[in-house]
């Protein structure tokens, strides 16, 4: 079983792979992968190109997405799953973290993907006060990305992240569950 969590900038993807990571379930983070193949300071060059330059984004992702793509692959096939309940017979197979799972079409490389759904002020709320964007930054941003009511309804399963820290942890506790209830499926 291949598992993926998606969702918008800003929504809680990292602390929630955090949290699943105390769990005992292993993850890959895409965004993670770009900053091995890209150094710091070509991204933040890049940056204010693609978010402006729609066919300099389209350049960039058609030569970094397939070695993403095979990075992550590789890595969900040579990982088994973990048992990250105590005393649970069924393992949790390693998760993907994908920001663009759906723009970049790869949706069906997944049998179950996860949506972490924020509102667009707390999204906002979030860039400008834990990643230093002025608001005018967030907004752009959040307008270059997919609707997240759209990646939502398109997943199997949505977290809700507009709470505080441990109502998210709280979350990650209740998708290992769903997700062994899938594994026992």
């Amino acid at each position: 079983m291949k598992v993926c969590l998606t969702g918008g900038i800003a929504s809680g993807k990292s602390l929630l792979s955090h949290y699943l990571n105390e769990l005992g379930v292993k993850t890959i983070d895409a965004d993670d992968i770009v900053h091995t193949i890209i150094p710091k300071e070509e991204r933040e060059r890049l940056r204010k190109i693609v978010f402006t330059n729609p066919d300099a984004r389209k350049e960039l992702e058609s030569r970094i997405h397939p070695l993403v793509r095979q990075k992550i692959l590789d890595f969900l096939t040579q990982n088994s799953p973990s048992f990250p309940i105590p005393r649970s017979p069924f393992p949790i197979p390693p998760i993907a973290i994908i920001p663009l799972l759906f723009e970049v079409q790869w949706e069906k490389d997944y049998d179950i993907i996860i949506c972490v759904l924020s509102s667009r002020e707390k999204q906002i709320e979030r860039m400008t006060a834990l990643r230093g964007y002025s608001r005018a930054e967030a907004e752009a941003r959040l307008a270059a990305q997919m609707d997240p009511a759209i990646k939502a309804a398109k997943s199997d399963y949505v977290i809700l992240n507009d709470s505080t820290d441990e109502d998210l942890k709280a979350e990650a506790i209740k998708l290992v569950e769903y997700l062994v209830s899938r594994s026992k499926a």
